[in-house]
């Protein structure tokens, strides 16, 4: 329901796993909830994605999770923009988990102005920070060149949007906007855009950084302790267990005791560059109707990840994971799977991987018969479908 770091930092505070943005089933299940006064007799239905690989010879496990919102959810084009609570529509939580196993371990586009100060993207922009803390950095995808101006009317307003929100901040915390065209991009080398696109993850990911913490399961018997915490507000509550846990690591793990104690553990402590890192901030990216360029994106800020989550456990020299390296084959297949099943979800047919393929040297003219055919499959959902699975989700 909640990211392993929330998990993790707050394993007994217990927020209410109904609370959860990506639980689908709260509304129905609420009725026998309060009655029962339990949630005992109902399982909480995440819709999304899973998958986890664990190929590569030694003991670790790639895990990729995507969560869908709840919220503001729907279908392709019957759900756009930012309602008044700042949920924007089809909101996907994508995260990637490295895990070492140890010993003992389209219709045209209307934009709707409500106010010039922009409210409701201000208090998207605001749920964002409360969930992930900032930086919050802005990769949008959308078209910057059209014949017939679409996409490229939201960029512009969408940009003026983030110079307004931004008056209002301090240096540090102010929304870090980009702009990358990545259709225009990968119309001259699909390879290049994979680049690109690569660059702008490693600055991110420098910007966010990620989590890596050695004492999960250990941080799990402390934690109940310490119910304190759940009175605190999240982000005075999450630096309290970022202390607890570097103070455990430091009396447990001290340079005294690393020798005598690594055996008992199972796992030699002296191997990892840092007992404990937190992600603070997000990288966000949106298109306009579509996954499949925001699914590229994340594809790319994954690869630079998995280098850095694998560099982090020693099982590779450098943070760099090559285009043409095996895992990046695997990787790559993974996030596919995962843009096919959200694609599915939201426009009724597999994902365009058009740019994938073009990377891998694939012959045009399978891509783009391919892309025809998901384009038609798309516009018969819309067209006689996905009205009446709207209805279903508004429910």
């Amino acid at each position: 329901m909640f990211s392993l770091q929330r998990n993790i930092s707050k394993p007994e505070v217990r927020s209410p796993v109904y609370d959860a943005l990506s639980v689908w089933n709260e509304f129905l299940s609420r009725g026998i909830r309060d009655k029962l006064n339990s949630t005992l007799w109902t399982v909480a239905l995440v819709y999304g994605f899973f998958k986890q690989l664990s190929e590569y010879g030694r003991d670790f496990r790639l895990t990729l999770i995507a969560r869908r919102s709840h919220h503001y959810a729907g279908t392709r084009y019957l759900k756009r923009g930012v309602n008044e609570k700042g949920h924007v529509a089809n909101d996907v939580e994508t995260e990637q988990i490295v895990f070492e196993d140890v010993p003992d371990g389209s219709p045209y586009i209307t934009l709707l102005r409500n106010g010039q100060n922009y409210a409701v993207t201000k208090h998207h922009f605001n749920n964002l920070v409360y969930r992930y803390g900032s930086p919050i950095i802005i990769l949008d995808l959308v078209k910057a060149f059209e014949k017939k101006p679409q996409e490229s009317i939201l960029l512009v307003e969408f940009g003026h949007a983030i110079d307004v929100i931004n008056r209002d901040l301090t240096e540090e915390d102010r929304l870090r906007f980009l702009h990358f065209d990545l259709s225009e991009h990968s119309k001259r080398k699909a390879k290049t855009a994979l680049d690109s696109l690569k660059i702008v993850a490693d600055n991110a990911l420098d910007m966010t950084g990620f989590l890596f913490c050695l004492l999960c399961y250990a941080t799990l018997s402390m934690m109940s302790q310490r119910l304190l915490i759940s009175s605190l507000p999240p982000a005075v509550a999450e630096v309290m267990v970022m202390v607890i846990l570097q103070r455990t690591f430091t009396d447990r793990y001290s340079d005294k005791q690393i020798g005598e104690n690594s055996h008992v553990v199972g796992l030699d402590i002296t191997r990892y560059r840092n007992p404990l890192m937190l992600q603070q901030g997000v990288l966000r990216t949106n298109c306009i109707d579509c996954l499949d360029r925001t699914n590229i994106a994340q594809f790319c800020y994954g690869l630079v990840a998995l280098g850095h989550q694998l560099h982090a456990i020693s099982f590779i020299e450098t943070p760099n994971i090559d285009f043409n390296s095996p895992l990046t084959y695997d990787l790559t297949k993974l996030y596919e799977a995962m843009g096919d099943a959200l694609a599915i979800q939201y426009g009724g047919s597999e994902a365009h991987n058009t740019i994938i393929a073009d990377s891998r040297g694939q012959p045009k003219f399978l891509t783009r018969s391919q892309a025809v055919i998901t384009g038609k499959r798309r516009g018969l959902n819309n067209a006689f479908m996905d009205a009446e699975k709207q209805d279903a989700i508004n429910v």
